[in-house]
C-alpha cells in the first residue's frame, strides 16, 4: 500500500477520519520512537535531544488529554530517561520490547535467555579485542555498533568486518544480525518493536484510537502490526518503502500533528467545563 505525503487528498481524508474517531474516544493512546522520531540523529548519541517544541507538545497531551503515551525504542531505558526530558516519565518500551517501564514507576525484570547474555557477552568481547569499542553500545538485550558520521568507504569496511564477526556467534547462540540507521546490532530474537505493539494494542479496547510514529527500519515491524487497527506514521523526510500509511517531515509536520492530537483528543476529566 502506497505511503501518503502528508497535504495529498489521500492524507487529508485519512487524517480527518482518524481525528474525528480521536475526538468521540473517551481514551485513545499514542505509541512513539525516539531517535529520529522525536530527535534527530546525532553522532554523539548522548546528545540526540527531542526536536524544539516535542517535549512542550508530549507534556499537553500527558497532562491535558487522556492519552496513553509510550514510547518504543531500540534504547535501553537508561540510555533514554535524560534525553527525553518528561518528568515524570511516560511508560517506556526499551530494547525493543525487552525492558519496560510501567506508568507506576515499575520495572519488571529483564528475562534474558542464558545462552543468548552468553552471545552478547563473546560478542561483545570479540569486539573489544578487534579495537572497536568507541563505537559499541552495550544494552540489556543487544549490542550495537555505531557507524553514523563515518565515510562510505570506513562504513563498508567495518560493516563486512562486524558482520563476518558476528555471524558464527549468532548462529552458535541463537543471536540474529539486524540493520538500522547508522549501524548493526546483534540482537536476541523474540521481542521487537511489532511484539511492543501487538502486546499494547491486546491491553486496549479494540474500539480505542491508536497510532504510531517511527522512522526507521526496525520501526517497520510497528507499522505492520498496527495495520487495520490504528494509524502507522513514517517520520522520514525521505520518500521510502514501508509499511505505514502516512508520511511527515520532521520537525514541523511532526510538531503539527502532536498539537492537533493535543486539541482534538478527549480531555481529561479535570479539564473538562
Amino acid at each position: 500500500m502506497n505511503t501518503f505525503l502528508p497535504s495529498s487528498p489521500e492524507a487529508e481524508h485519512v487524517l480527518h477520519k482518524f481525528w474525528r474517531s480521536l475526538a468521540s474516544a473517551d481514551q485513545s493512546a499514542l505509541l512513539l520512537d525516539y531517535d529520529g522520531t522525536l530527535a534527530p540523529f546525532c553522532i554523539a548519541r548522548d546528545q540526540a535531544v527531542p526536536y524544539p517544541g516535542v517535549v512542550e507538545s508530549l507534556t499537553r497531551i500527558r497532562t491535558l488529554t487522556t492519552t496513553r503515551l509510550i514510547i518504543i525504542s531500540g534504547r535501553a531505558i537508561d540510555d533514554l530517561l535524560p534525553l527525553l526530558g518528561l518528568d515524570p516519565p511516560p511508560e517506556i518500551w526499551g530494547c525493543h520490547g525487552w525492558e519496560r517501564l510501567c506508568s507506576d514507576g515499575s520495572r519488571p525484570p529483564v528475562e534474558l535467555p542464558v545462552q543468548a547474555r552468553a552471545g552478547l557477552t563473546n560478542a561483545e568481547g570479540w569486539c573489544i579485542s578487534q579495537g572497536l569499542t568507541s563505537c559499541l553500545e552495550r544494552k540489556p538485550a543487544s549490542l550495537a555498533v555505531h557507524w553514523r558520521g563515518l565515510g562510505d568507504q570506513q562504513v563498508h569496511v567495518l560493516r563486512l568486518k562486524v558482520t563476518e564477526g558476528w555471524q558464527s556467534i549468532a548462529r552458535d547462540y541463537g543471536l540474529e544480525i539486524h540493520d538500522f540507521n547508522g549501524g548493526l546490532e546483534l540482537r536476541c530474537p523474540g521481542k521487537d518493536k511489532g511484539t511492543s505493539v501487538i502486546s499494547i494494542l491486546k491491553s486496549m479496547r479494540s474500539d480505542m484510537p491508536v497510532a504510531f510514529l517511527g522512522d526507521d527500519l526496525t520501526d517497520e515491524d510497528g507499522f505492520k502490526a498496527i495495520r487495520g487497527r490504528g494509524l502507522g506514521v513514517l517520520v522520514n523526510d525521505q520518500i521510502r518503502p514501508t509499511q505505514a500509511l502516512l508520511r511527515l517531515s520532521p520537525p514541523e509536520e511532526l510538531l503539527n500533528f502532536l498539537s492537533v492530537w493535543s486539541q482534538t483528543a478527549r480531555p481529561n476529566s479535570k479539564d473538562d467545563s
